[in-house]
């Protein structure tokens, strides 16, 4: 058995396949960094003679000699072929190692290989080309290709060659039935393996393209926001725990102003500036696109702000608010809408969707405002928020019947 801190291989016999004369196959298990490859040595011993502690056919027999010549060989050359690999390749998979080892194409690779790659690489342009949460995104959908590779052909990688169109709608399928992942995130995930897929065409170390006949589709979705009684009805509320007062806050904050959790939770008193007209401004840059995404404060967020001038979260953490992790905020909120009598399933994403919608659209403020304060980069972006309610409807016809009423009074008193 030849093994390192993070490579090994052992050589056992199968006694599940032990044939009609009482012999059984041997075997060389690879295990590199946790992952694991057979490959047989087209060998078979009596189970008897084996030493399963050396990983050798016991007695000095010209048979045991042989097989055990056969074993040294293999051992020898498998560890050659990963002292190779060292040298030549920064990737390195047990499968590769076999794959080596037994001659086939060595331009050969694996998909979990090139996404390895695709991830480091990414991962030295983080704050300079792109933000954590892009990694996080990738290595999600990372582990989730390797368990579905694991779940429909039983291995830990899968070679590029053999990527066809069956396996793209495959992980489809096991997304939303294995996963149990709703259609929308599904897409996601798929997009983000065209992507490596697309990596691999490129480096022409795939020919054709899976993806050339799947195309990603997104369902249409229904956002819940808050009305403007709702927002009333939860500030105006008043809780006995001091932590669910300042998720509220931080929640209407972000009702107020548009911000995501993620962006909210990296502002500091820093980033509140006063324009030329006196307004008070929130200037930063959005984590998820990193554009400029500057917002005017309106009474009820400076108001939010004033109350927590001289709480801890400034002087000693430089936060401008107290805000909880993503996932405390979101089971707070559960608790917190149940205690002001919200039915609306409160998460950290829909204070967005009532600033975009509730807020400011159907309060008249342009489309192309809107974007900008939420930091979109497509106004196409935006538009999935422009949901006119029938309450605008109403606005709006009540001032297109006062614009007529005065259009008729002054025609009647041109004829007149």
């Amino acid at each position: 058995m030849k093994t390192t801190q993070r490579f090994s291989v052992l050589i056992w016999t199968d006694k599940r396949k032990t044939d009609t004369s009482g012999l059984a196959p041997l075997y060389a298990r690879i295990t590199y960094l946790g992952q694991r490859a057979e490959i047989s040595l087209k060998k078979k011993v009596d189970p008897a003679k084996w030493d399963a502690k050396t990983g050798f056919v016991k007695g000095s027999s010209p048979e045991s000699k042989r097989i055990n010549a056969v074993i040294n060989e293999t051992l020898d050359g498998i560890d050659e072929a990963f002292k190779t690999l060292k040298r030549s390749e920064e990737f390195i998979t047990a499968e590769k190692i076999k794959l080596f080892y037994s001659g086939d194409d060595r331009s050969r690779k694996m998909l979990l290989e090139v996404f390895d790659q695709h991830n480091a690489d990414l991962e030295k342009l983080i704050d300079k080309d792109f933000v954590k949460a892009t990694l996080t995104k990738y290595k999600t959908v990372r582990s989730k290709t390797a368990k579905y590779i694991q779940h429909k052909y039983n291995k830990q990688d899968i070679q590029l060659e053999s990527i066809d169109y069956a396996f793209v709608s495959g992980f489809e399928m096991y997304l939303k039935t294995v996963d149990n992942i709703e259609h929308n995130t599904a897409m996601r995930y798929i997009k983000n393996l065209k992507k490596i897929i697309n990596l691999a065409v490129n480096n022409k170390w795939l020919i054709h393209n899976p993806f050339n006949a799947f195309k990603c589709t997104y369902r249409k979705v229904n956002r819940v926001e808050l009305e403007w009684e709702e927002i009333t009805t939860l500030a105006a509320h008043e809780f006995k725990i001091k932590r669910l007062e300042e998720v509220r806050d931080t929640f209407l904050f972000c009702c107020f102003t548009g911000y995501a959790f993620v962006d909210v939770e990296k502002l500091t008193p820093q980033h509140i500036v006063a324009g030329r007209d006196k307004v008070l401004w929130i200037k930063t840059t959005r984590t998820k696109t990193e554009i400029d995404s500057n917002v005017p404060l309106i009474p009820q967020a400076i108001a939010i702000l004033d109350k927590y001038k001289d709480h801890t979260c400034r002087e000693v953490e430089d936060k401008l608010l107290p805000v909880k992790s993503n996932q405390k905020m979101n089971a707070y909120l559960k608790e917190i809408a149940d205690l002001a009598g919200i039915t609306k399933n409160l998460t950290t994403h829909i204070a967005r969707h009532t600033f975009a919608t509730t807020v400011t659209l159907n309060n008249d403020v342009p489309l192309e405002s809107v974007s900008k304060m939420l930091g979109h980069t497509k106004l196409t972006t935006t538009q999935i928020y422009a949901k006119t309610k029938d309450r605008k409807v109403n606005r709006d016809m009540t001032a297109l019947k006062k614009r007529l009423k005065e259009q008729k009074s002054l025609a009647g008193g041109e004829l007149a």
